[in-house]
């Protein structure tokens, strides 16, 4: 059975929310950023960066730094622009965006769980990452933006969120984006309803936020057994869960500077042993799985896989960014890790196939690569396995917004 726990959210009163909920600060480019900050005084932003226009600065990711952003927090608080509720709930949580509905239920996940992998993973963390987000939470005391986790379709529960989503939302706002958001206070009654058909789900899978998860539970393992600072809450971290069917898993694609010290008939006479080559007229974007699309110094080619390069009996060998690291990037190209390689970057495929296009026609890069998406299937069967994806292998949608129900850990 799958536990989740209703929570006492602190979320923006009404009238302002379309003001203060907000993508995380780090999806934003440094002008609009700014310029977010400059105009929008109640923007959860400000909490995040409690130092705009002070001229003295204190270390990023520092304790003091973190100390900081629980002031402003609490400064949000006491002017009225949040507000706690008085009693625990869930909270349904609707996202229209370009033709996709997400909905899910925005609740507590249990940190036992996480421990005993009941919340399966498939993505590798950094310690640094983890030690850095374990500092921010135990200093700040909330969550604020949550881990997007799925769970196996349950027509029950498909059931009763269409029943909760027919009643008037008690948020409802659009955003710069053209997304729809949408979010209903559960009553008693259907908590109590959600959280039984939640006892029919064996297991979750986390789609969006490892190191959030892996975080959270760091610090309740951390302050296990200290009277002190021991809270009910710390034992749960704020989470979004959503329908498996209903995720949108988009690709990652590649863009490379440099060929390597090849020319462009070299790197394709390389390559040839391991694809069918076939000359395109135009960019476009791959038809399925184990099939990519390459523009080589402006020109574009259709790469079929062939079946000698594909495991399909290795949960992590048989994904097509696997195959494209061990085949092409590595022995080909020169790069030995994605992470840190700077000739190596990567755009997700929630942007046109023409980004590709431009970014090599004006030289920054010299080849790219697009993938066929990750299906949810070959996810889980990583997960299952205890194995890892390669960096960078899925664009999860929805993107979840912070600052809109805040996880209070300390209570």
């Amino acid at each position: 059975m799958a536990k989740i726990k209703p929570f006492k959210a602190i979320r923006p009163v009404r009238d302002k929310v379309h003001l203060v909920a907000t993508r995380p600060y780090y999806s934003y480019k440094k002008n609009v950023l700014k310029a977010k900050l400059e105009d929008n005084p109640f923007s959860f932003l400000h909490i995040i960066n409690p130092e705009f226009k002070s001229e003295v600065k204190t270390k990023p990711n520092s304790k003091e730094r973190f100390q900081l952003v629980s002031d402003s927090y609490k400064k949000f608080i006491s002017e009225g622009v949040l507000f706690q509720e008085s009693e625990e709930s869930f909270y349904v949580y609707r996202q229209t965006k370009i033709g996709f509905v997400y909905t899910g239920i925005i609740a507590g996940a249990s940190v036992e769980e996480y421990n005993k992998d009941l919340i399966k993973k498939h993505e590798a963390t950094l310690t640094s990452r983890e030690a850095m987000f374990t500092d921010y939470l135990d200093i700040v005391g909330y969550n604020a933006e949550p881990v997007l986790l799925s769970y196996p379709h349950n027509e029950s529960l498909t059931e009763l969120l269409k029943k909760i989503t027919s009643d008037r939302p008690e948020y409802e706002f659009s955003t710069t984006d053209g997304v729809k958001h949408e979010l209903w206070v559960l009553n008693d009654f259907t908590t109590s309803n959600v959280q039984k058909a939640f006892e029919e789900i064996p297991c979750l899978y986390i789609a969006d936020g490892h190191h959030r998860s892996s975080s959270s539970a760091l610090l309740a393992n951390k302050r296990k057994g200290n009277s002190e600072m021991s809270y009910k809450n710390q034992d749960y971290f704020l989470a979004y869960f959503i329908d498996e069917e209903d995720l949108n898993i988009l690709e990652f694609n590649r863009l490379v500077k440099g060929l390597n010290g090849l020319s462009k008939v070299e790197f394709l006479d390389k390559v040839a042993p391991f694809f069918e080559i076939t000359k395109l007229r135009k960019a476009e974007k791959p038809s399925k799985v184990h099939q990519m699309t390459v523009c080589v110094e402006g020109d574009w080619y259709l790469f079929d896989f062939q079946d000698k390069i594909i495991d399909e009996n290795h949960p992590v060998n048989s994904l097509d960014p696997e195959i494209l690291t061990r085949f092409v990037l590595s022995p080909i190209l020169g790069i030995q890790d994605l992470k840190t390689d700077n000739r190596i970057e990567f755009i997700s495929g929630a942007e046109s196939i023409d980004k590709i296009d431009e970014q090599i026609n004006k030289k920054k890069f010299d080849i790219g690569f697009v993938l066929y998406p990750v299906s949810m299937s070959q996810v889980k069967n990583v997960a299952d396995n205890n194995m890892i994806m390669p960096p960078k292998s899925t664009w999860v949608e929805p993107k979840m917004r912070s600052g809109l129900t805040i996880y209070n850990i300390n209570e």
